[in-house]
């Protein structure tokens, strides 16, 4: 009996009194209760529209700033997957873009990118921002609202009544490019609201094709389109060979007719 007795004391003060039992027990306890604060069903969730890379839009950013339509004119260098790399730039960003046609400059090595878009006032500026990033890209701008801005649509209607559509392409200063039997092709030239015009105005013979090709633009007057290229042309005219010769001679009194000037 006595033996029994102290096994059993000798068990009740080794379960009260193990440390390393209590150290094991409690930090269990805390692993398992977790950092204080709400459930994640319990969390607040930020509002907005979220990019196709998961970067949340601030609404009150937006609401702030209207949309508005406008123009940017970019100069890239001719690379092989520049209008993808641009094209690719602006769809992962889900820009509101309009239209985006490329085409040549004076310089056979860089190539102009014309984008339409209708962004608010941040929105504009991270395109700027974003395509100035890219290596191709040499120079960015967006165009002032007296900017020249033309496109062309090639629009095919039945011809069913050639006269009428005839008198409608001269309306408009257009051009037949083609006509046959069954069907007249057409070709506009000219601002957005007046290829709208035209566009509406062959509905009624009954549009059966048509391609149109977004809009270009060049700054107004003396404005450069791009500060790139007024350095290229500024360098260009530094560089030509009759430039120090007709300096001089206009400095000796001669005029550039060979004659002498009358002061």
């Amino acid at each position: 009996m006595s033996s029994d007795s102290e096994a059993s004391a000798s068990s009740d003060d080794g379960e009260g009194t193990n440390p390393a039992g209590e150290t094991e027990t409690g930090t269990n306890a805390s692993e398992q209760r977790g950092l204080d604060g709400p459930r994640p069903d319990e969390r607040e969730s930020p509002q907005g529209r979220r990019s196709s890379q998961g970067i949340r839009v601030d609404p009150r950013a937006e609401a702030s700033h209207p949309p508005r339509r406008t123009v940017i004119s970019a100069l890239v260098a001719n690379e092989p997957g520049v209008l993808a790399t641009v094209s690719g730039l602006v769809s992962r960003r889900q820009f509101n873009i309009e239209s985006l046609t490329v085409g040549p400059t004076t310089n056979p090595e860089t190539s102009r990118i014309t984008i339409v878009l209708e962004e608010p006032d941040p929105g504009v500026r991270q395109v700027e921002k974003q395509l100035n990033k890219l290596v191709p890209v040499i120079s960015v701008r967006e165009l002032g609202g007296d900017a020249i801005r033309q496109e062309l649509v090639i629009c095919k209607v039945h011809g069913n009544s050639p006269e009428r559509v005839q008198a409608i392409t001269e309306m408009y200063d257009g051009r037949t490019l083609d006509a046959g039997p069954r069907t007249i092709t057409v070709q506009i030239t000219g601002d957005e609201q007046k290829i709208d015009d035209a566009i509406d105005a062959y509905r009624q013979f009954g549009i059966r094709e048509l391609a149109r090709t977004g809009q270009t633009a060049l700054a107004r007057g003396d404005e450069w389109t791009t500060e790139a290229e007024e350095e290229r042309y500024e360098r260009l005219m530094n560089d030509r060979p009759d430039r120090p010769a007709t300096a001089a001679t206009n400095a000796t009194g001669t005029n550039a007719t060979g004659g002498l000037n009358d002061d």
